[in-house]
């Protein structure tokens, strides 16, 4: 399926102890590269959402920012932890008893040890689930987002394509005229030169002419590469890397078709065909 990398999805829910906010961006990566900033809270999620992030998405810079903004009803009040206060005021008279022209104890420096300052928190549990919740909608939006987009690139390539395949049937229906064209040139001078036209000479030129511009296999693999870009567009898999493939393929052949050009309308011609590619990269460097 023909999914862009290219997203942005935002979710926001207001509950009793506060609001919630997701935001998701996606751009294109080469692979999957997920960023998930949550508040220290919310940590045990992010586990949870990776996993999710890896099934559901398969190519793109994914960057997932979880906001809280607690109510002010919610906001917890300062506590002691008096039994590691009481442990740790003992410590350190023991070790003031120990010790010659120890200072007094700085209560801010109490205060400044890990767990000592504690707040009344409320419970977290129906938050962070409210959280997980929130986020399948923001993953949601986003995944509808980046089929849209995907749509609309998918015709674009498929615009394109048309256009190769009305190219490659020009060329196939010029080759002849082209053949014609050069041995009446070949003809005009030997005549110019005022040489004897030595027909057998003439045919065995333009049948050595004929083998070095024949672009029959070339055209071939272009409509190849054309029902086989299709089909991959339709596929239901992520199809990015396999396109970009193609691609390779399509300038290959172009490439070829240009170096075999022998009049201005044969160049032309593999000069729209490297456009129309050129064209095509471009858009699918943003497919999954």
């Amino acid at each position: 399926m023909a999914n862009s990398m290219t997203a942005f999805a935002r979710s926001e829910l207001s509950t009793d102890q506060g609001n919630l906010a997701w935001e998701l961006r996606s751009v294109n990566h080469r692979y999957l590269e997920v960023t998930l900033r949550l508040p220290e809270a919310f940590r045990e999620l992010e586990g949870p959402l990776r996993e999710l992030l890896r099934k559901q998405v398969a190519r793109g810079k994914v960057e997932c920012t979880l906001r809280f903004n607690p109510a002010e009803q919610q906001s917890s009040e300062l506590s002691l932890n008096q039994p590691l206060l009481d442990q740790l005021i003992r410590t350190t008279e023991q070790l003031g008893a120990r010790l010659q022209n120890a200072g007094p104890v700085n209560p801010l420096e109490l205060l400044a040890w890990p767990g000592v300052v504690i707040g009344e928190k409320a419970d977290q549990g129906d938050l962070v689930k409210q959280a997980r919740t929130l986020f399948d909608h923001a993953l949601k939006e986003l995944k509808e987002h980046r089929a849209r987009e995907g749509a609309e690139l998918k015709q674009l390539i498929e615009d394109r394509l048309t256009s190769i395949s009305e190219r490659t049937a020009v060329i196939r229906d010029m080759m002849p005229t082209l053949l014609t064209a050069h041995r009446q040139k070949l003809i005009d001078r030997f005549n110019d030169a005022k040489l004897e036209l030595d027909s057998t000479r003439v045919e065995q030129e333009i049948v050595l002419l004929a083998q070095k511009i024949d672009v029959a296999e070339e055209l071939d693999r272009l409509d190849t590469h054309v029902a086989e870009t299709r089909r991959v567009l339709d596929s239901k898999d992520a199809i990015g890397r396999r396109l970009d493939f193609l691609m390779q393929e399509f300038n290959r052949e172009a490439n070829t078709l240009g170096s075999k050009a022998i009049d201005t309308r044969s160049t032309q011609a593999a000069v729209d065909l490297k456009v129309f590619i050129e064209q095509m990269r471009e858009q699918i460097q943003n497919i999954e």
